[in-house]
């Protein structure tokens, strides 16, 4: 069995997330429901997102939308409270040096653009389906491999612009406030929904929901506050379908 939370579990927040599980966890076995005992930190991404003994998990939109669908059952997303977006939904920010003389996205339509992965929502389709809007396409320079070396690679100069989830730069600004204060925001993509929790295809996603929300609200509010989400939003799956898929790099 395996359950896993790896899209936010930077060292600083990895106390609250075990703690999460744990809830959750004992919550599902009072239902009758088996559930690892830990999260697990070894198996990879894509291998973790389509066990067949998958208790929970958490993909990106991006990977949904384009593999999982149909192959994984969704039960719902997290509201991390972000400012003028929809409860349960997300978007980008574009981040760039803080002393670039460039103010907003659309002026680094030629510039070099770091992003985190080819597979990821927000750090390389929203950013991209934002320039197509707008006639350009940024130029990809640098992969990075993750949200926090994009952001790295910015202010160290390797890149002149990047987007990152707005939950990891929220994250970001309270955990490594050394390098967001290198950054500024110069933008911010639409909205999609968030980040979905799946389980493992025939799972009950009505008691896994359920178990998840109690889970969840039984945490102490600082411990909460740590995770940032304020609620559990039910989302379709035809939301996350007619999100745009750019070409890859």
């Amino acid at each position: 069995m395996i359950a896993s939370f790896p899209m936010y579990d930077m060292a600083s927040l990895q106390g609250a997330n075990d703690a999460l599980w744990a809830a959750v966890r004992d919550r599902l076995r009072a239902r009758g429901m088996p559930a690892p005992e830990a999260l697990d930190r070894v198996t990879g991404l894509w291998e973790g997102w389509t066990a067949p003994d998958l208790v929970l998990g958490q993909t990106c939109g991006m990977p949904y939308r384009t593999r999982l669908h149909g192959q994984v059952t969704l039960i719902c997303a997290a509201d991390y409270g972000l400012e003028g977006t929809p409860a349960g939904f997300y978007h980008s920010v574009f981040v760039a040096r803080a002393g670039d003389a460039r103010a907003a996205a659309e002026d680094f339509a030629e510039a070099r653009f770091a992003y985190n992965q080819p597979e990821s929502h927000s750090g390389w389709a929203a950013p991209q389906t934002w320039a197509a809007g707008r006639g350009f396409r940024f130029r990809p320079t640098l992969e990075t491999g993750g949200h926090q070396l994009s952001a790295l690679a910015v202010a160290e100069d390797r890149a002149d612009i990047a987007a990152l989830d707005a939950v990891t730069w929220r994250f970001l600004t309270r955990h490594d406030a050394g390098l967001t204060a290198r950054l500024k925001v110069v933008g911010r993509t639409q909205v999609a929904p968030g980040l979905p929790f799946i389980a493992a295809p025939g799972a009950d996603a009505a008691a896994t929901f359920a178990s998840l929300q109690e889970g969840l609200y039984s945490l102490p509010a600082e411990t909460r506050e740590r995770l940032m989400i304020r609620g559990l939003i039910r989302i379709e799956a035809t939301q996350y379908l007619v999100v745009p898929t750019p070409p890859g790099p």
